[in-house]
């Protein structure tokens, strides 16, 4: 504080509305209507602001949970649909690699490398010991005729393959690996 913040007796008066300084024992004022008001509006528009803050978060969980649910019950009618889903059949006929005729399925009853069913494993040196067979996928032909129609490509996974005698070489389905069988369905 300095001299003129101090008001001596004869000296001008304060100007209006303003304060220099205020001590300890002095009593605060009761607010004006004007600042009442401004004040009630102040909390209003705060306790507005948080209530559209707290109505716009539930809603995104609500959205979220919603997105939720529709992408779950999609999946779920997409399985069924999957399960639903007839297997897909395909016949093999077992075909001599020279002369691409329908031969007996005994013949290539082994597995050998690259998808191609033979009499044994023979190591390149010593020779086949024999004709090469393996299965045509689809297509037609019986035993003695040349097969046509089809491809050496295995069908894909969850297929259903059989031969002409009746024969399950691989069932496909949920939890089932292709591989050889045995039997008739």
């Amino acid at each position: 504080m300095d001299e003129n913040d101090r008001r001596e007796p004869g000296g001008p008066p304060p100007e209006p509305g303003r304060m220099r300084f205020q001590d300890e024992d002095t009593t605060a004022r009761e607010p004006t209507l004007a600042e009442r008001r401004a004040r009630e509006r102040a909390r209003r528009a705060e306790e507005a602001e948080r209530l559209a803050g707290e109505r716009d978060a539930r809603r995104r969980r609500r959205v979220l949970v919603g997105a939720g649910v529709t992408v779950g019950v999609v999946a779920l009618i997409a399985v069924g649909y999957a399960a639903a889903q007839p297997e897909d059949e395909v016949v093999a006929r077992c075909v001599d690699e020279e002369t691409g005729v329908v031969v007996d399925d005994a013949n290539c009853a082994t597995p050998a490398s690259g998808g191609y069913y033979g009499g044994g494993v023979h190591p390149i040196f010593i020779g086949t010991g024999g004709r090469q067979y393996h299965y045509t996928y689809g297509g037609s032909g019986e035993a003695g005729q040349r097969a046509t129609g089809g491809t050496t490509v295995r069908p894909p996974e969850g297929s259903r393959v059989t031969t002409p005698s009746g024969r399950t070489i691989s069932r496909g389905g949920f939890g089932v690996s292709g591989g050889t069988g045995s039997g008739g369905s």
